[in-house]
């Protein structure tokens, strides 16, 4: 099942070259696991969602320990029907198995509970979209309760949910969201904006 992220970083610093080609290193581990592509507005990441977000939690830490205001802005996606399978992604065995929706609410807190810290406050804010399929409600809720249990849960807002807290754990939380919810074979993306040492914090 193909899945990617487009992913932009936003350093809000006068040194915003360097900040973002020294955060683009991290990814070079990855370059076996994901196929990563990059423009002038955006950087494509394909492969699996484990190692997906890694990828995109390791750019983000890296970026943000900087000190400085840094945003990362992504559009994720697994099963898009537009897109062809490929084998970079693999097979995802949780997302092959239409497990309960209890189950998959259970499994989801125990990963981001056992998640390491990184040190770095964070927030963010996301919106969940299950495309076709009649249960899509049933899952968007699953994932609200999810959420609210999660401990990264700060609250509700027009259009999306924010959280926030370590970086690890909010990005555990996205991660899961994107992972365990929705029909395994079906369309799901994820609208997310994550944000480190804002001089706004709310």
């Amino acid at each position: 099942m193909f899945s990617g992220a487009q992913v932009s970083l936003y350093p809000m610093s006068d040194n915003f070259v360097g900040i973002i080609l020294d955060a683009v290193k991290v990814l070079d581990p990855y370059r076996d696991q994901l196929r990563i592509e990059t423009d002038d507005i955006s950087t494509l990441l394909v492969g699996p969602p484990d190692i997906l977000f890694a990828a995109m939690h390791d750019l983000f830490v890296s970026a943000a320990k900087i000190g400085e205001h840094c945003v990362l802005s992504a559009a994720i996606s697994r099963g898009c029907p537009g897109e062809p399978d490929d084998a970079i992604c693999g097979v995802n065995p949780s997302l092959g198995q239409a497990e309960p929706l209890a189950e998959r609410i259970t499994a989801a807190l125990a990963a981001v509970e056992t998640t390491a810290e990184t040190g770095q406050p964070t927030a963010a804010q996301f919106s969940l979209y299950v495309m076709g399929t009649g249960t899509h409600m049933d899952e968007i809720y699953g994932c609200i309760d999810f959420l609210k249990r999660s401990g990264t849960f700060d609250r509700a807002k027009n259009f999306c949910t924010r959280l926030s807290g370590d970086a690890g754990a909010v990005f555990a939380t996205i991660h899961e969201a994107f992972y365990r919810f929705g029909d395994p074979e079906g369309h799901v993306t994820l609208d997310v904006t994550v944000s480190a040492n804002s001089p706004t914090k709310a």
